[in-house]
This record gives C-alpha cells, structure tokens and sequence, in this order.
C-alpha cells in the first residue's frame, strides 16, 4: 500500500533531524544521504509498509546503513 504523498514528505522531515542527530552530521549531510538512501527508495516506493514504521524506527535503519556504508568506503 502507498502512503499519501504529503503525508511521506512530513515525515521525511521529521526523520531526517532524527538521523542527523544519531550520526553526528548536519542536517544538509543527512538530507543528502537520505534521498540516495535505500530507506528512502523503500519509502517512496511504498514497499513492506515501511512508512507506517514510527520515525525512531526509519532513523535508526538509516543510521545502520550510514555505518554500513562508512564501513565499506
């Protein structure tokens, strides 16, 4: 099921603070990373129901991949 397309991008910007803040970036950084992200593209893609997951939830995924990507940079 997909999500109503306002309602994805309120909470795009209530999860991107939430994920800059666990990193430690900006939230210039975050966004950026965001919007090439894998969560985002399961987000926008309306796969697994992910955005009725709480924000908490998204940012904590979206910190997992950013360590996961550090890692194999």
């Amino acid at each position: 099921m997909k999500a109503n397309r306002t309602l994805l991008h309120m909470k795009y910007a209530r999860i991107i603070p939430l994920f800059a803040e666990k990193v430690g970036i900006n939230t210039s950084q975050a966004l950026d990373f965001f919007y090439h992200s894998m969560e985002y593209q399961l987000l926008r893609d309306g796969v697994s129901d992910l955005h009725c997951m709480s924000d908490d939830y998204i940012a904590e995924d979206l910190a997992e991949e950013w360590g996961e990507r550090k890692i194999f940079s």
